[in-house]
């Protein structure tokens, strides 16, 4: 092999890799952005495309996607003179490459000097007590307003959140011990509220005990007093049957007297100490009696045997 061959070789080879250096391929979700002789020509998306030799330049490939900017703790001042450490997450992405690259200066540096002047901002205007708690509010101010700022940057500001809020040593022992006595009052009210609830619960207990009792009471007497009232209505029920019995069986007057004097003798085993006999009755005791005398019937009573006479001996006929 020559040297005119060789060197044809090594020619070709360097052609080769040239052409190859010429041929550039944008992958998925970045942008190229194209200089020719020191000015803007354009933008490339993914895809192959041809860079002119000696003429073209690539300044700056941008991706695409999401991204996140985490700033480091900043020292922040609240409206009440409290000096407290915040860091911030800003999650970003681009929108527009030519924008991105030629509207600032290491726009994401910019980005992060911007973050934190506008929480200071925000903050400043905020109590301790109001900072703490509107973790959404500042997240959502920032949002738009670092959205804002940063669209002639070709930068789109999704959401801006506060990673950690962290307040001076002295101002986290006071909320301790806030906390601590808000934890003490609490359980106060709880263990009173228990002890009031059991209170309330035995007092319901023992009047439901005694309305329980009360009407077992008056349900019972009630029951006694029915039975006694249904003996009653019984006994004079079957008093009155056994006299429409008599009267249906055509008991004569003889009869209706015996059960009078039946009636008579039932009175008179009572605990009174005084018995009211009616008009009528003592008329026909007096009849009865009379009657008794004059027939001799129902005259129960047993004569009193008369002396027999002893005879003396006739002494004369002796």
């Amino acid at each position: 092999m020559t040297n005119g061959q060789i060197v044809g070789i090594v020619i070709g080879v360097l052609a080769v890799i040239l052409v190859f250096s010429w041929i550039k391929i944008v992958p998925q979700a970045t942008e190229y952005v194209i200089e020719r002789l020191g000015k803007y020509k354009g933008t490339w998306t993914a895809g192959i495309h041809m860079l002119v030799p000696f003429i073209d330049r690539i300044p700056n490939k941008v991706t695409l996607k999401e991204q996140v900017l985490d700033s480091p703790p900043q020292p922040v001042i609240t409206k009440d003179n409290v000096t407290m450490q915040i860091d911030t997450v800003v999650y970003f992405k681009v929108f527009d490459a030519k924008l991105f690259t030629y509207g600032a200066v290491r726009p994401i540096s910019a980005l992060s000097n911007l973050t934190a002047t506008t929480l200071r901002n925000i903050v400043g205007e905020l109590e301790l007590d109001d900072t703490l708690t509107s973790r959404d509010t500042i997240n959502s101010r920032m949002t738009e307003i670092l959205d804002s700022a940063t669209d002639q940057w070709g930068i789109k500001v999704n959401r801006v959140e506060l990673k950690n809020i962290i307040p001076p040593a002295e101002i986290q022992n006071a909320m301790e011990k806030q906390m601590k006595a808000e934890r003490d009052r609490r359980e106060t009210l709880l263990e009173a509220e228990g002890h009031r609830a059991a209170v309330i619960m035995r007092a319901e207990g023992d009047k439901q005990a005694m309305i329980l009792a009360a009407e077992g009471e008056r349900d019972a007497r009630i029951a006694r007093a029915e039975g006694e009232a249904k003996a009653i209505y019984l006994a004079k029920k079957a008093e009155a049957d056994g006299l429409a019995a008599l009267k249906n069986a055509g008991a004569d007057g003889a009869v209706l007297e015996l059960k009078k004097y039946e009636a008579l003798v039932a009175v008179s085993k009572g605990n009174a100490s005084k018995i009211i006999i009616p008009t009528d009755a003592v008329e026909m005791t007096k009849a009865n009696v009379l009657f008794s005398e004059t027939t001799g019937i129902g005259d129960v009573t047993k004569e009193t045997p008369k002396p027999k006479k002893v005879q003396k001996p006739d002494v004369c006929c002796d």
